[in-house]
């Protein structure tokens, strides 16, 4: 049996998930991570996607984030995200909305690093819709 961990999932909107977990798969830039209990410290940033966690008592929850951070260290991780949300409650239309915001950021964007990032979010953002509900 997996040993747990302390893992907060944060918004700047509100504290989304504080519980004690066995596993959480995080969004890392680089590529998705399995955190467990006793990983080594690490802090990478998230780019949008979906976490999920397994909790202590084998339940699964997943969250759609939109980018932000994760502090790792053995005993706990802590994702504070730009946004996020509980992947039942991400409708199509605002996972839509966000797109298209993020497409109009773009067409106004004049530096070349600041569009590849909204390029970037765009396709991530994309990639997110065979997650949401259809209404």
């Amino acid at each position: 049996m997996a040993d747990n961990f302390n893992f907060e999932l944060v918004s700047p909107e509100r504290l989304l998930l504080s519980e004690m977990v066995t596993e959480v798969v995080i969004p890392a830039t680089e590529g998705e991570m399995t955190v467990m209990a006793h990983h080594a410290p690490t802090m990478t940033t998230i780019k949008p996607g979906v976490v999920s966690v397994r909790s202590a008592s084998g339940v699964k929850k997943d969250f759609v984030v939109f980018g932000g951070f994760a502090d790792i260290l053995p005993t706990g991780c802590t994702l504070l995200a730009e946004s996020a949300i509980a992947v039942e409650d991400l409708s199509r239309d605002e996972l839509d909305r966000r797109i298209d915001a993020a497409k109009a950021e773009l067409e106004d964007a004049q530096h070349h690093e600041h569009k590849s990032k909204l390029e970037h979010f765009i396709m991530e953002m994309t990639h997110l819709t065979g997650v949401v509900r259809k209404d």
